[in-house]
Parts: C-alpha cells; sequence; structure tokens
C-alpha cells in the first residue's frame, strides 16, 4: 500500500471557467470537504500532479490554490456543536 499524507487543498478562484476547472481537479482527489476546501490523502506524486494541475489552471495574478500537509499527530480542534471525526485513517474501495 502506498504511504499517503493528508492535505487541506483550497483554492479562491476569481474566473467561473477557471473555479470549474480547479473544482473538478481537487475533487479528483477529495475525500471530504466544503465549497473550496477539501481534505485530501495523498502520496507523493498525487501531490506534485495536483501542484501542477492548481499551478496550470490558475491566473496567478487573480486566483489563489493552496496545497497544506495537515501534522498527522495533530489532535482535530472541533468548534460549536461539532463532533470528533470516526472515519478510518484510510479508505479501500475494490
Amino acid at each position: 500500500m502506498s504511504n499517503r499524507s493528508l492535505f487541506i487543498a483550497a483554492y479562491d478562484v476569481a474566473s467561473d471557467s477557471r473555479r470549474h476547472q480547479v473544482h473538478r481537479a481537487v475533487k479528483a482527489y477529495a475525500t471530504g470537504g466544503q465549497k473550496s476546501v477539501f481534505e485530501c490523502f495523498l502520496t507523493s506524486l498525487e501531490r506534485k500532479t495536483l501542484l501542477v494541475q492548481g499551478r496550470r489552471l490558475i491566473n496567478e495574478r487573480e486566483d489563489r490554490f493552496a496545497l497544506l500537509r495537515v501534522e498527522e499527530r495533530a489532535e482535530p480542534v472541533l468548534l460549536g456543536i461539532a463532533t470528533p471525526p470516526t472515519d478510518p485513517r484510510f479508505y479501500y474501495v475494490g
């Protein structure tokens, strides 16, 4: 099994057409998220591929794209009525 790490992919894109393209690229790797922020369990190659796609799709003067690694040892911070995650570390689809 490949070694995967949790990343947060986030974007702020001014153009509707570019935003839809970035959304499709990120959703291909996402396990969950909302609007323009998604959780992605990525291998090193997938991370590099998504970064290249993000750079290619955005206009660097108008848009933003971030891919942030989440420290695995960190405990989640819950606000309001949020409940702790109960998902397993990885999913098997086969």
